[in-house]
């Protein structure tokens, strides 16, 4: 039986004969076959992933909102990653004075509609204790001035090389005896009216570059870029730079924030 079937083997070996080779046309027409299937493949999966997330559920609104749940939970989950590897030793790129733009873009009057009497003008610290401090803008420029020319990054896209002037905010902190709220999570600050608001995590705050800035290329700043007083903090998007800084408090909760709350990420981060 076993020399039976080793005939028949090389019988059927011997009729079957080589592989014929494919032509160059049958090899083109294959070729193309496989990618337009892959394409197919790869276009129909994008689609399926953008239209289950296009129609997923809003997260439910609060201190962010309008953004879908999964990607809010993206965004949490990339804010993790990112405050693990913060370190207040990592400085932002700076640039010489002759860089600097001349005329600085305005973005927006968010924050900074209508005129405010700077000489009337007070910024408001809650304290944790419960006591208020109101300190006028001349007593802010008294302070140790700092100035930085780096590149202001838009999250809409766009950037550009300013030159900004102010007060350390880590400064202003060790000049008010601030140290006991610097143990919480979080600075809040809003504009006088309340209108604009923005939270940003306390080692982003102090960090030795995040200014609250009173001059724009070594001149006060005009209405529209938030006088009397804003914050510059290079290691976020402009998003976080609040014009017309009105108050400023502490806590271990996220304080509100005006972007976050229109769907983009509360940290910012850059």
């Amino acid at each position: 039986m076993m020399k039976l079937t080793k005939k028949l083997t090389k019988v059927f070996n011997k009729n079957k004969g080589p592989k014929k080779e494919l032509t160059v046309e049958q090899k083109i027409s294959r070729r193309n076959f496989i990618s337009f299937g892959s394409f197919l493949a790869l276009g129909s999966a994008a689609y399926g992933g953008w239209r289950w997330l296009y129609t997923s559920p809003d997260e439910v609104a609060g201190i962010t909102g309008e953004a879908h749940r999964p990607l809010r939970a993206v965004l949490n989950a990339n804010e993790k990653v990112v405050r693990q590897l913060y370190s207040n030793k990592n400085r932002v790129k700076t640039y010489p004075k002759e860089m600097a733009a001349k005329v600085v873009r305005h973005n927006s009057d968010i924050g900074s509609e209508g005129l405010i009497d700077v000489d009337a003008w007070k910024l408001s610290v809650k304290k944790s204790s419960g006591e208020v401090l109101n300190v006028g803008i001349d007593e802010i420029r008294k302070l140790p001035k700092t100035e930085i020319i780096y590149d202001f990054k838009c999250v809409e896209g766009w950037d550009q090389i300013s030159h900004w002037g102010g007060v350390k905010f880590s400064d202003f902190i060790a000049h008010f005896k601030l140290d006991a709220e610097t143990e919480f999570g979080y600075v809040g600050m809003e504009t006088p009216d309340k209108e604009y608001y923005v939270g940003v995590d306390m080692p982003s705050a102090m960090h030795p570059q995040t200014l609250l800035a009173y001059e724009v290329n070594e001149k006060p700043l005009p209405p529209k870029h938030g006088a009397p007083l804003r914050l510059i903090i290079p290691v976020k998007y402009g998003i976080k730079n609040l014009k017309r800084i009105g108050s400023i408090s502490f806590s271990n909760n996220r304080p509100r924030d005006y972007w976050a709350e229109q769907g983009y990420d509360y940290y910012a981060g850059l």
